[in-house]
Formats: structure tokens, C-alpha cells, sequence
């Protein structure tokens, strides 16, 4: 099962994860280049990095994500939708 699915344009990639994933799917990780992530509408699903509290996601707000940084996604209601940027 894939826990979420990408359309990818020339400059971003919008990732959908669905309000079906389970939550143990949602894993820490770290990503091998830089990004700049916001959600596509308003949502209750968090962003955390690692040694920090969890923080909500905002359209309005990007996220800077460093590349070798640990982070997850916490579910929320909903599906969630990601603008990414590779930077």
C-alpha cells in the first residue's frame, strides 16, 4: 500500500495522503535534498520536526525542511495535500 500519491508539475509535486492511512504508516525520516513544503487548503494534520513540539500546517506558512533532517507528518481529519518544492 502506498501511503501517498504524487502529481508532479515542472517546478513542484502536490503528494496526497488520505484520511485512510494508518497512523504507524506516518514514519520519521529524513529527506537527501532541501525542501519547502506547504498544504494545497486548511487542515488539522501536523508537521514535527525531530527534538521539537509538533507545529500545525498553514496554506499562508511554508516549512522549510533541511535536507538529513528528521521529521514526520501527523495525521490529522481528512486528507492532506503537500505542495513541495525541492530547493
Amino acid at each position: 500500500m502506498y501511503i501517498y500519491t504524487d502529481q508532479n508539475f515542472l517546478d513542484y509535486t502536490i503528494r496526497t495522503f488520505t484520511e485512510y492511512i494508518p497512523e504507524e504508516e506516518l514514519k520519521w525520516h529524513w529527506d537527501e535534498e532541501d525542501r519547502l513544503i506547504n498544504p494545497t487548503y486548511d487542515t488539522d494534520w501536523q508537521f514535527q520536526f525531530d527534538d521539537k513540539l509538533p507545529m500545525r500546517m498553514s496554506p499562508n506558512e511554508q516549512i522549510f525542511i533541511p535536507k538529513g533532517v528528521y521529521h514526520r507528518i501527523i495525521k490529522g481529519t481528512g486528507d492532506l495535500s503537500l505542495k513541495i518544492v525541492k530547493v
